[in-house]
């Protein structure tokens, strides 16, 4: 049997739209992410779903929480599904985070993962479900 895998972002935060990289931080939906976290449910509220995953931070949860609520698909949340941990970054300006990414592919941000790291918390993630996935290199 086939299984089909759907991925969706967490909905616009505050962080996002004060051009903040939240990272590990928790995150709150803004007023227009609470808005497409419901409008990415009705994309959705026909389809068969046999579980909803989601990163346990808080933004992605609000997202999911607000998405499917009233459904009756299980929500699973899984910190392998989290974005990079920046560490002491984490909360960084967007500018900052734009011109350290090229720097962290493979080495990791002070206290926090490598953008490879975080590939590798996915394919974990993809292996419990016998998911493939391949991946680009980023240079």
């Amino acid at each position: 049997m086939a299984l089909q895998l759907i991925y969706e972002t967490h909905s616009r935060t505050v962080d996002n739209e004060r051009g903040i990289a939240t990272g590990w931080l928790p995150g709150e939906l803004s007023a227009d992410g609470r808005r497409f976290a419901e409008e990415l449910g009705q994309r959705w509220r026909d389809a068969d779903l046999a579980a909803v995953y989601s990163s346990d931070l808080r933004r992605a949860v609000q997202t999911a929480e607000l998405a499917f609520a009233g459904r009756s698909v299980t929500v699973i949340q899984d910190s392998r599904l989290r974005e990079c941990n920046y560490g002491t970054l984490n909360g960084m300006p967007v500018a900052r985070l734009e011109a350290e990414r090229v720097h962290r592919l493979d080495v990791p941000y002070p206290e926090g993962q490598s953008y490879r790291q975080v590939v590798d918390e996915m394919r974990s993630f993809c292996a419990t479900w016998r998911i493939g996935i391949r991946t680009k290199r980023f240079c």
